[in-house]
């Protein structure tokens, strides 16, 4: 160890010994009132002291002045160097900086804003948009072009005005168009699998829903398909009262809106009326003679009702 090295460990005497000239430095740097006790000094050179003093800001927990004093060689009068805050070991600190793109998350995106994508996004893969000349080998020669364009001109004299640059029938352009990759980029297979891992967390078969639901998704009515490769385990749901109305559903999820997982109950038929009223049931006046418990009327008496 050198003796330079030894020294510059030993704070200076008169350096060490201007706090008064630190402390002044510090409340002039410092809002009124928040710089506190005198709590270190250290030693930053030879000549060179740092003395620290507490911070009372709201807010600034932990963190403390720094007020650096130094002298020349062999003079005696100690001048200021600089004063900052600076945090100390138990102080309160910002998070570490994350960049915008690590830091965004599904939903923080408003209306008006925008969000760029990288040129090397892992979920997409360069597509074909038809602009780029063909391989010198392409299957597509130019007599068969031809041939198309003049089969196109017997239907139709002139391609529609508001489809100027549409590819020709037959075309890889207009193949790529019908596959849906007339586009710069597509998703990958990173892409692919990222969504479908992110539908079927949200809308998949262990969710609470699917796990208490009746059936799955596959055999509902309200399922509605969707193209690609991720049709095969996805489609969208239709069914305004059930919780993924509009979002993409994986097959196997499922919830009570199922369409045929309950059957709406017939209306109750009521019972047969004790008192039939359709018919009409013959009922004597007066019972018969034999009856024995009203004794029998005379002719008179007969002849009487008669003719009442």
């Amino acid at each position: 160890m050198s003796a330079a090295t030894t020294r510059s460990r030993i704070p200076d005497r008169l350096c060490a010994e201007a706090v008064d000239l630190a402390r002044a430095a510090a409340e002039e740097a410092a809002a009124p009132g928040v710089v506190g006790e005198h709590v270190g000094v250290v030693s930053d050179g030879d000549r060179v002291v740092t003395h620290f003093f507490e911070c009372k800001e709201l807010g600034y927990r932990g963190w403390r002045w720094a007020a650096t004093v130094a002298r020349a060689s062999r003079a005696k009068t100690v001048t200021l160097d600089e004063v900052v805050l600076l945090p100390g070991p138990d102080a309160v600190l910002a998070p570490e900086w994350v960049p915008w793109s690590e830091r965004l998350r599904p939903g923080d995106m408003g209306p008006g804003d925008l969000l760029p994508t990288d040129a090397e996004d892992l979920r997409l893969e360069p597509g074909f948009t038809g602009e780029d000349a063909l391989p010198p080998n392409s299957a597509l020669s130019h007599e068969m072009a031809e041939l198309v364009e003049a089969e196109d001109a017997e239907v139709t004299e002139e391609p529609p005005a508001r489809l100027p640059s549409a590819p020709a029938r037959g075309s890889i352009p207009a193949v790529a168009e019908e596959l849906g990759m007339r586009r710069a980029r597509v998703l990958s297979r990173y892409g692919l699998h990222a969504a479908a891992d992110r539908w079927e967390e949200a809308y998949g078969s262990k969710t609470p829903m699917a796990q208490a639901a009746p059936a799955s998704c596959v055999s509902c009515g309200f399922l509605t398909p969707i193209g690609g490769s991720l049709g095969q385990a996805f489609g969208v749901c239709a069914n305004e009262f059930s919780p993924a109305d509009g979002r993409v559903v994986s097959l196997a999820y499922g919830c009570g809106g199922h369409s045929e997982a309950a059957v709406m109950p017939k209306p109750p038929r009521p019972a047969p009326p004790v008192i039939d009223e359709t018919r009409v049931d013959p009922f004597p006046l007066r019972p018969s003679a034999d009856s024995g418990s009203v004794p029998a009327t005379t002719d008179e008496e007969s002849a009487e009702l008669g003719h009442s």
